[in-house]
């Protein structure tokens, strides 16, 4: 089997190539199909995917039996005001592929977010739900999803939300440097969400590309917790002698405007092929004890 990965300096595409090398996942073995894998992992400087006649040639030959699309413009505040770049990137850039793996027979696995939907609820949102993001990131992650869904036909669109990996930035690694430079960190507690580990999103999506199990799925930690929960327990399971303190939305401004509720049900794994999606603050413990020497202590 050949596999190409996109967006593969990114914390979903370094723990999938991670785990497609070694063959399994902090959750156990990958399915058997994956094994000996040519697995192909591009970034930008390889391969844009926003330019149609690039991905085109890439592709065209190559053999490729599965792409997995971990490429996005994830800077929610940047693509407000860079939302031409946002929508080539997570719109067009979906679109290219989407064409590509149609044209080459491949399956796709298209990797969305949270914030396709409005956050003005109180219960988590189903796949069935209607889509109404506010803002310009959330907008152009659907514009992609539709873009899958016209222009190729064996498709897996994983909804994730609250990310965090062992590679690059992220919420995890940022609270555990202001907690050790500051002592104290302030943190919203009118959000609610999933916290998600990368290797959990990682192992489900190989789970679901072995399939033909099409379809619109969300892959999220298990539970839910606003930002201040998630931070307390960062600080707690690092043992990191700080504070954290809440704060509201209206209290912490940004450009963006954030979705207030956006935990996801998993109810498309539970009647496929399973929901093995850790305990939010299980896969959180492992992680810290699992982060390299001198980002924990």
């Amino acid at each position: 089997m050949k596999i190409l990965v996109t967006g593969a300096n990114g914390q979903l595409g370094k723990e999938i190539s991670r785990v497609l090398a070694c063959g399994k996942s902090e959750l156990g073995d990958i399915p058997a199909c994956f094994l000996n894998a040519q697995v192909t992992s591009v970034d930008i400087d390889e391969l844009d995917i926003a330019d149609e006649q690039a991905v085109a040639r890439f592709v065209d030959g190559a053999g490729y039996s599965l792409i997995l699309n971990c490429a996005a413009y994830t800077n929610v505040e940047a693509c407000e005001s860079n939302r031409d770049t946002a929508f080539r990137v997570n719109a067009l850039g979906a679109r290219n592929l989407a064409m590509a793996a149609q044209q080459i027979g491949a399956k796709l696995v298209h990797v969305s977010t949270d914030y396709v939907f409005a956050g003005d609820g109180n219960t988590p949102y189903g796949e069935w739900d209607v889509c109404a993001p506010v803002s310009a990131y959330g907008k152009s992650k659907l514009l992609g999803e539709q873009y899958v869904r016209d222009f190729c036909s064996r498709y897996f669109i994983v909804r994730t939300s609250w990310l965090y990996g062992y590679e690059g930035r992220n919420f995890v690694k940022t609270i555990l440097r202001v907690a050790k430079e500051k002592g104290a960190a302030t943190v919203v507690n009118d959000q609610r969400g999933n916290p998600t580990n990368a290797a959990d999103l990682a192992h489900h999506i190989l789970k679901l590309a072995a399939t033909q199990e099409y379809g619109v799925y969300h892959c999220t930690g298990s539970g839910e917790c606003s930002w201040y929960d998630f931070a307390c327990k960062i600080v707690e399971y690092a043992g990191v002698n700080a504070t954290v303190s809440p704060c509201t939305t209206e209290e912490y401004p940004t450009v963006v405007k954030r979705p207030a509720y956006s935990s996801l049900d998993h109810m498309m794994l539970r009647c496929t092929v399973g929901d093995e999606m850790r305990p939010w603050q299980d896969a959180l413990k492992c992680y810290i004890n699992n982060m390299e020497g001198g980002e924990k202590a």
